[in-house]
């Protein structure tokens, strides 16, 4: 046994270096979702994390149009975006038919880009879950296959097309779920009473892990501008996000005109798509607000943060009496929170978990009329916005996606590493 070398002068052991650590090989992760990668936070952050530390990452994705080109790098990510979308679907049908066809896509997609060059990792985003199988051929080469669930497929689903969970298709949808599962290495999802559902019902604690939704400090941080010069001097209601059922916009749009003569020098503006768009425009008529309730189409991530920035309050509506709705886990809120905007949202359970009285105004079950009572009161009391948004600010700070980016990449490491060990 070789005793350690001792200081000549002062006997004590001599400290030796530790052995190098060994550069990290760059990776290559094909990431597959359908949807839109530039309105899609979550998605940037993951592949703009790992492209900012060396690796190569491709993503399979949906185009908005013809104006967005089919190939593009957007700040060191390669974009494909193979099959075009716009967000009009009404039925089951139509939506099953768009995904279906989207899936038989990039499932050869990635079985030509596996035969030109293996991935280290697929990582595939719900919804729907059985976009996963799309990667069957990296499958079979021993790729590891990272799921990542942004919303609960049956309940999704139940709450979009009005299925109840006591019905067949919904047992359908949760044996897709758990099979899906059961074809992935790891599973992530987004908060942590969905994890704990999928784990009981789907898969194992084990295998799953619990990534949030977090603001990209690169993208939503600051103070609260200006507002635009074409709304100079008014006071901006905002909701930002997509437009079905569950959201609760309806209840936003009565709430904000039950008091809209109260506060004649404020406006509401909302931003976003979904199915539910055309029956709140035509709410908006009836009610005779189309000149204070304004709508607007789809913007890229960074635009709408300059937005969400000149807003004074923020509007969440959740349907608390949504199954899905209580559950589903908004990302505004922490966005707004980071560039200093105070929030009025729902008290659903996933809000409750997470964020306390403190940095948000709650109103409960769904009443129109408590939530208009607390615009009006906000919107009059600018030292209690004030407040909540000192206090919310607090909170987002240690609550950024920079704060917990390195769980993913170590996630990722571990797995592309268990490839290399098992090859």
């Amino acid at each position: 046994m070789t005793s350690q070398p001792l200081d000549v002068l002062t006997k004590e052991p001599i400290l030796q270096p530790a052995a190098p650590i060994p550069p990290r090989n760059p990776l290559t992760v094909c990431m597959l979702a359908y949807a839109f990668y530039e309105s899609d936070t979550r998605i940037m952050q993951y592949a703009e994390a790992l492209a900012r530390r060396g690796d190569t990452v491709e993503v399979i994705a949906l185009r908005r149009g013809p104006t967005f080109p089919e190939v593009e790098i957007i700040r060191g990510v390669k974009v494909f975006r193979i099959q075009e979308r716009t967000v009009n679907e009404t039925g089951l049908l139509t939506y099953i038919t768009r995904i279906l066809r989207f899936f038989l896509r990039s499932a050869l997609f990635l079985y030509r880009r596996q035969r030109v060059r293996t991935c280290d990792l697929v990582h595939v985003h719900n919804v729907p879950d059985f976009l996963v199988f799309s990667a069957l051929a990296a499958k079979l080469q021993r790729v590891p296959i990272l799921l990542d669930i942004h919303d609960l497929l049956p309940e999704f689903y139940a709450s979009k097309f009005k299925i109840a969970h006591d019905t067949a298709l919904f047992r359908v949808l949760t044996f897709i779920e758990r099979c899906s599962a059961g074809f992935a290495t790891h599973v992530i999802v987004a908060n942590h009473l969905w994890c704990d559902r999928l784990a009981g019902r789907s898969s194992q604690p084990r295998k799953c892990s619990v990534i949030r939704n977090r603001p990209d400090l690169s993208i939503f941080s600051g103070k609260r501008s200006s507002p635009p010069t074409t709304h100079s001097g008014r006071f901006l209601f905002t909701y930002p996000g997509s437009l079905n059922w569950h959201q609760g916009v309806d209840v936003a749009i009565r709430a904000f005109a039950s008091i809209a003569d109260r506060i004649p020098d404020a406006d509401f503006h909302i931003y976003g798509e979904g199915a539910a768009k055309p029956s709140l425009i035509c709410l908006t008529h009836q009610l005779g607000m189309e000149e204070r309730i304004l709508f607007h189409d789809f913007l890229p991530s960074r635009e709408i943060a300059q937005v969400m920035a000149a807003t004074d309050l923020a509007i969440e509506p959740k349907r608390s009496t949504s199954a899905f709705g209580n559950e589903a886990l908004s990302t505004k809120i922490l966005e707004f929170m980071s560039l200093g905007v105070p929030v009025i949202a729902s008290r659903t359970k996933i809000h409750a978990f997470y964020y306390d009285q403190s940095i948000i105004q709650y109103y409960d079950h769904d009443d129109e009329f408590a939530l208009a009572g607390q615009m009006l009161r906000l919107k009059n009391d600018s030292a209690l916005r004030a407040r909540l948004a000192e206090n919310a600010s607090e909170y987002a700070k240690e609550n950024t996606w920079d704060a917990c980016k390195q769980e993913y990449l170590d996630l990722v490491d571990v797995l592309a590493g268990a490839r290399v060990l098992h090859a």
